[in-house]
């Protein structure tokens, strides 16, 4: 990340990159912290939209600025040591659950999808989401460089053909409202959506800040990342809300989208899928053994941490996103109230 440094386009990417796997893509969040709040769920997106740009430029300029080797001193700096030290801990431990997580979501796609053991799709995403980290940072920014752009374009193509054939209604708007959604309330949901997937992507934001060329290239791949998530975030939930009954009873609400246009979409979507899905496992994994890289071999802990989640993982995707993540997002904000304090007190850092 020292010697090479990247772009406006590898930042945006990989930041969109991180966030965009198995809950995102699958249409599992979206559904859970938007959609179930109908037409409030719109304005919720806009400020997990905004929440994404402000955090994520400040995060980049942080690590450019204290030149970070992990999240660690990213969150020391805006938390100080004791509480720092705390939402250090807790951060790496949710981005482990991130990573079980990502694990469960391919096995799931394995299972609806091909038909196939979950077992496996968990297997095969854990050695390559290994594989990717331990052959360093280039390999993992390059490999969500490449994929983002796919997973974009299918999930806008998904989207549009959906609502052609299948307008929404007010009545399926009525009906979502009827849904749980992942909190009791649309702006604590926004918030909390944006803070748990912030979190996972600390671990990436700091390495990439400070391997960045400039300023300006932080600014604009931000600005970019926050982009491409609003418009992911909205071409979902437009796309879930056009069959808001079935979506609810989908593992990857998306996929069935998909299906219905037809059965290769459906198998080109799943492919797509898979690669989100791996994008994000890597990132989390990545940030796991930045934490402790300089302490222990990178190998050595990045084999052990995925063992670990491949065991987790048998939890199940759904339950994951159900409840894993919302207990992230809350967690998460004590880290948006340090980066406020950042800004009041030591704006100095984030020039």
């Amino acid at each position: 990340m020292k010697t090479q440094k990247l772009s406006m386009f590898q930042i945006a990417s990989a930041y969109i990159g991180t966030v965009v796997g198995a809950g995102f893509a699958s249409g599992q969040e979206v559904l859970r912290f938007f959609n179930a709040y109908g037409l409030f769920g719109l304005w919720g997106m806009l400020i997990a939209s905004l929440l994404f740009f402000f955090i994520g430029y400040s995060i980049l300029m942080l690590g450019r600025n204290l030149n970070a080797r992990s999240h660690m001193d990213i969150v020391r700096h805006t938390n100080g040591d004791l509480l720092g030290t705390l939402i250090d801990i807790v951060i790496s431990v949710f981005m482990f659950g991130g990573l079980a997580a990502m694990l469960a979501g391919a096995g799931a796609i394995f299972h609806e999808q091909f038909g196939i053991s979950p077992i496996w799709g968990v297997a095969v995403m854990a050695a390559a989401a290994l594989i990717t980290v331990a052959t360093g940072t280039h390999s993992v920014v390059s490999a969500m460089s490449h994929i983002v752009p796919f997973l974009i374009f299918s999930v806008l193509y998904i989207s549009i053909v959906s609502l052609m054939r299948n307008p929404i209604t007010e009545a399926e708007i009525d009906t979502a409202a009827w849904f749980g959604g992942a909190t009791p309330h649309w702006l604590l949901s926004a918030v909390n959506y944006a803070s748990y997937n912030i979190v996972v992507s600390i671990g990436v934001l700091a390495a990439m800040g400070a391997g960045a060329s400039s300023k300006r290239q932080i600014l604009g791949g931000a600005l970019l990342g926050a982009l491409g998530l609003a418009f992911g975030m909205t071409a979902i939930y437009l796309c879930v809300m056009t069959n808001i009954v079935h979506a609810y009873t989908m593992e990857v609400p998306m996929i069935a989208a998909a299906s219905d246009i037809s059965p290769f979409v459906r198998l080109l979507f799943a492919l797509v899928l898979f690669g989100a899905v791996y994008t994000t496992a890597v990132g989390n994994l990545f940030g796991l053994v930045q934490r402790v890289s300089y302490r222990l071999p990178r190998w050595l802990f990045a084999a052990a941490a995925t063992v670990l989640a491949f065991a987790v993982a048998q939890l199940g995707f759904s339950n994951m996103v159900k409840y894993l993540y919302p207990a992230v997002g809350y967690g998460g904000m004590l880290f948006f109230g340090g980066m406020a304090y950042v800004w009041i007190k030591k704006r100095d850092s984030l020039r």
